[in-house]
């Protein structure tokens, strides 16, 4: 694992240092110039991989650098052959071995184009890295960094050869340990979710290969892969593979695919949705799901809060994390939502709500503040979750969760949707609701969120949920119980676990306050009788004795 190996790490913290030192401080511009050439890298790897096993079974294979490539806005002129590039010199293992300043010359000017062009002018990939630009201000940042990959790609494959996991998974881990590095807050209030948080919740709503997947406020997509490893670490599994072993957080997860039938990929790809408002973040994400495997994630630029997202009863399974503090302008809000607020914490809910189909789950962290607001708005949502959606668990979580983003206490609801927002509701669909204290997640609550030996209550609320049952798990001493619904509804609707659990307290037997005294004495002056404890003229000593006196 990623985690555990120290040199991977230092590596990755040196790529990290160079770019700050390089003159490129913001995290997300430096994630986005990284990404970039990751991709240079990873494109000449597998290209030469693929050539190379054609090669050993007898196969055709026509690389992506033979022949010439023409830069798109010289492909309608009479003379674009004069515009032609040599494929074979966009290759990573190729220009690597230029001059500083002919070498970022030709990155700037030939390769990061072509990586743009590369999925095909009709492509998703394409049309969001458009306005994407290469800005790697020196000749010697560029030459530092193409060789600190070099030596991250080459660790990669000696662990993945001693340690026998998967060369792409730990692509993608140094890729999401890179993406763990925006250690500060977007704008409205968006921060990247922890991973062991998303396989948590992957593992609570099962996604299947079919299901319609969606994430409204995807950031870099760590929802959409956390589905995605989900599905195939489940096909790998029912397909008889036996040496998969659970990660630092006790999951068993793969990236890779080999178990995948090419119909079995496509529904993948075509299934998974994500929607974000920043177009770094679109791109981000997009790279995320593609360095994962994913060749043609399906990423968009929109506001799923807007009148002009139309969508509606899509998706069986939605995961997110949306945005927590933000507010939109009222005038912009889809007419669909009619909660008559501007919180997106809330919007989004219910929005989330509206994209499921009938029958549909739902899982979606919140603050805490919605499942006791007592606002109209905070009000009608919690009562839509129990009448119109059958809610299933309420988890809250410790503060430090989210650090060192923000200390912000959340939850994770978890419902499915019964009845539509135009359905007469013949009976609330909510029978009862599973709550669930966690206190620990397996990483330190601090800023630096250490592992910590085992996992937390991670794997504990998992099997606890799967076996949840209303008859069993009443005792609201413990760390869950379930509450009917008929109890929700006299408390207003009210979803905070506080409103419900039952607090135990221990009796606690003090000394009486002669016993203390004489202790206190006896460590002053030792084992003197009264007489000579008079004579003693020690302030203290005095004090205790007119004490003593006092309470008999």
């Amino acid at each position: 694992m990623l985690q555990n190996n120290s040199e991977l790490k230092s590596k990755i913290n040196q790529l990290w240092d160079k770019f700050w030192s390089g003159g490129i401080s913001n995290p997300l511009t430096a994630i986005e110039q990284i990404t970039y050439l990751l991709f240079m890298k990873r494109l000449d790897s597998q290209d030469q991989e693929k050539q190379a096993g054609a090669e050993f079974a007898g196969d055709s294979y026509t690389s992506k650098f033979s022949g010439t490539w023409i830069p798109p806005e010289y492909r309608d002129k009479e003379d674009s052959d004069n515009y032609a590039i040599e494929r074979r010199t966009l290759r990573w293992s190729e220009f690597k071995r230029m001059q500083a300043e002919e070498m970022l010359q030709h990155v700037q000017g030939k390769v990061f184009p072509f990586l743009k062009d590369m999925n095909g002018s009709e492509s998703n990939f394409t049309h969001h890295m458009k306005n994407a630009v290469f800005i790697i201000p020196k000749p010697a940042l560029l030459v530092e960094a193409v060789k600190t990959i070099d030596e991250i790609f080459d660790i990669m494959e000696k662990d993945s050869r001693e340690n026998g996991q998967a060369f792409q998974d730990i692509q993608g881990d140094v890729y999401e340990m890179l993406l763990s590095e925006i250690a500060s807050a977007g704008k409205n209030g968006q921060f990247r979710t922890p991973r062991h948080i998303i396989k948590l919740m992957a593992e609570l709503v099962q996604p299947q290969l079919g299901h319609r997947i969606a994430d409204p406020a995807c950031g870099t997509g760590g929802f959409l892969l956390g589905a995605y490893q989900y599905i195939v670490t489940q096909l790998a599994i029912k397909a008889g593979t036996k040496d998969l072993q659970p990660d630092e957080d006790g999951f068993v997860r793969t990236s890779v695919a080999a178990s995948l039938t090419g119909k079995a990929q496509d529904i993948l790809q075509n299934t998974l949705r994500g929607y974000d408002i920043d177009s770094t973040m679109v791109r981000l994400g997009l790279m995320n799901l593609m360095m994962h495997g994913i060749n043609e994630p399906q990423i968009d630029y929109k506001d799923t809060l807007s009148k002009s997202f139309t969508e509606e009863a899509e998706y069986n399974i939605i995961m997110a994390n949306p945005p927590f503090t933000g507010s939109i302008d009222k005038g912009d809000i889809n007419e669909n939502l009619s909660l008559g607020t501007t919180k997106t914490e809330l919007l989004f809910v219910e929005n989330i709500y509206r994209l499921l189909r009938t029958g549909g789950t739902a899982c979606v962290i919140v603050p805490q503040g919605v499942l006791f607001g007592s606002g109209s708005a905070f009000k009608n949502l919690r009562q839509l979750l129990v009448d119109r959606c059958d809610l299933k668990a309420v988890i809250t979580m410790p503060s430090g969760v989210f650090k060192p983003y923000a200390g912000v206490s959340t939850a994770i609801l978890l419902f499915t949707k019964v009845w539509g927002p135009k359905d007469k509701v013949s009976k609330p669909a909510t029978e009862q609701v599973w709550f669930y204290e966690m206190t620990a997640d397996g990483y330190s609550l601090d800023d630096k969120r250490s592992k910590l030996d085992g996992y937390g209550d991670l794997l504990d609320i998992v099997a606890r949920f799967h076996v949840r049952n209303p008859e069993t798990d009443t005792d609201r001493t413990q760390k869950c119980f379930v509450v009917p619904r008929a109890e929700i509804e006299v408390e207003g609707y009210d979803l905070s676990l506080s409103r419900y659990k039952v607090d135990v307290f221990e009796e606690v037997v003090y000394e009486s306050p002669a016993l203390i005294l004489g202790k206190l004495l006896k460590a002053e002056v030792g084992d003197a009788g009264d007489e000579a404890l008079a004579g003693v003229q020690s302030g203290i000593v005095r004090e205790l004795l007119e004490l003593r006196g006092m309470i008999g």
